[in-house]
């Protein structure tokens, strides 16, 4: 347990001095979550919106689909986007593969499923009442859509908080697409699982502890948002 504590204590003089390494993963892996989060909460809340509100033929083969995918593997979905960002890829020409726009694209089709799956279920629990309530209080479509969000917006933050846990954690797309590469696209995951292996306990628990702190805060951000 000796190497445990060492360890821990290293991290913290890790995390407090500023280590240039420790900070550049974490520099890597906002920038990417940010990306990937910022592109599944734009396309991902009005599909889930769509998916869940409206009835349409197709709707349970969709739904099907849709939950499938939230259990794909990282790393499957790691190979299809290095297949597809490569050179001999059909978007080969736009050099995204080992950057961190290419992760992004990954992480995004990760993040993606779970929120339209959420999202959906947030408005499959709806009170139906309310749409017949606000269309004889004479309110427009713009109006009737942004009032039922609104109703829905606990499940909403609930979709965000579960997909930028995945986006966070995940190893697989950033280790294949992004190729772990030191002072670019080395993230937080990426790097804990490469310090480790080279017995740097220290510095993966300096980056695990970061990652906590990380998630704490967004935890508690969604929490402060909901009292509001």
């Amino acid at each position: 347990m000796e190497y445990l504590l060492e360890g821990f204590i290293k991290a913290v003089q890790l995390i407090i001095e500023g280590d240039d390494q420790t900070w550049s993963a974490v520099s890597a892996t906002l920038t990417v979550s940010g990306y990937s989060m910022g592109a599944s909460l734009i396309i991902g809340i009005p599909l889930g919106f769509f998916l869940g509100y409206f009835s349409f033929p197709g709707k349970t083969k969709i739904r099907l689909i849709v939950d499938t995918m939230l259990s794909l593997p990282t790393v499957f979905i790691g190979l299809l986007v290095y297949a597809f960002l490569s050179r001999r890829g059909p978007l080969g020409d736009f050099g995204l593969l080992f950057t961190l726009p290419g992760v992004a694209i990954g992480q995004t089709i990760l993040a993606l499923p779970i929120v339209i799956a959420l999202c959906a279920t947030a408005v499959e629990a709806m009170d139906r009442h309310l749409r017949i309530t606000l269309i004889s209080l004479g309110a427009s479509r713009s109006q009737l859509v942004l009032t039922s969000l609104w109703e829905v917006r606990y499940g909403i933050f609930a979709a965000a908080l579960t997909a930028y846990g995945r986006v966070m954690t995940e190893v697989g797309i950033s280790m294949m697409v992004g190729g772990n590469i030191k002072w670019y696209t080395r993230t937080i995951t990426t790097a804990i699982v490469l310090e480790t292996g080279k017995g740097m306990f220290a510095m993966g628990i300096a980056l695990g502890l970061i990652l906590i702190a990380i998630a704490f805060v967004v935890n508690l951000s969604v929490s402060f948002a909901r009292k509001k």
